[in-house]
């Protein structure tokens, strides 16, 4: 097969991907990479660093929304970008939204408190890699967390800034979800797959792929225990188009 995602397992850009290639019936396989050494893997095949990057026959997309937009023009079939000009660009808005205003926030603030808690962040950045992974990050974590914490600029102070970007996303989504079902038109589209992909790391679903611990650390279960009810939309969207 000529259609390769790689990718990270916890990586909820690359969740908007998965979704949005299964939602529109495409085979694909997976190449998990492991964080930091993936740059090995990356650098030599687009501009950024970053994952998730599709490799499609000859085309090579890098970017959540751009292989999205990619996988519609391509594949028209099961469309996530609706056809009206006008609802389009909502949508596209609302993406740029979840993916700036939740997407990177979510990752600095569960970064900020699972990077304390190796036994349940390794194993999400190991899961279905190379055999050795395991082992590379009992020994590399160490040196590993400084470098994310300072890429990523995590700390303490801007984990409560993320925290507040999120809370305030999700109480304008739940604003909008509480008018209607979709956030643009009368059908699912790019907007909610966003809305859902990047905030399910903190309800967890099973669509996601990733193999949830039972229990997760004190800071991050509290805060999603008190927006419980604001995320069971998302897990409808799971439930539904997953």
């Amino acid at each position: 097969m000529s259609r390769i995602l790689y990718q990270f397992p916890i990586s909820h850009y690359c969740e908007k991907v998965r979704w949005a290639l299964d939602y529109k019936g495409l085979e694909f396989k997976i190449k998990n990479l492991l964080p930091g050494l993936h740059l090995r893997t990356t650098k030599k095949m687009a501009n950024k660093s970053y994952v998730p990057i599709l490799i499609d026959g000859h085309a090579q997309i890098q970017n959540s929304h751009e292989i999205i937009s990619y996988l519609d023009e391509e594949y028209p079939e099961n469309p996530l970008t609706p056809s009206d000009a006008s609802q389009r660009a909502e949508a596209l808005e609302w993406e740029k939204y979840c993916d700036v205003e939740i997407g990177v926030h979510i990752r600095r603030y569960c970064y900020h408190i699972l990077l304390d808690y190796p036994q349940i962040v390794v194993p999400f950045f190991t899961q279905d890699g190379p055999w050795w992974g395991p082992l590379f990050f009992k020994f590399g974590f160490k040196r590993l967390e400084p470098v994310m914490r300072k890429v990523m600029k995590i700390d303490e102070a801007g984990a409560q800034v993320s925290q507040q970007h999120i809370q305030d996303a999700i109480d304008r989504l739940h604003g909008e979800y509480s008018q209607r079902k979709f956030l643009v038109g009368e059908s699912f589209s790019r907007a909610d797959l966003a809305a859902a992909a990047l905030l399910a790391p903190l309800f967890q679903p099973e669509g996601f792929g990733l193999h949830w611990p039972d229990t997760m650390p004190p800071r991050l279960a509290g805060f999603v225990e008190k927006n419980k009810e604001k995320l069971v939309h998302y897990q409808g969207f799971y439930k539904q188009y997953r």
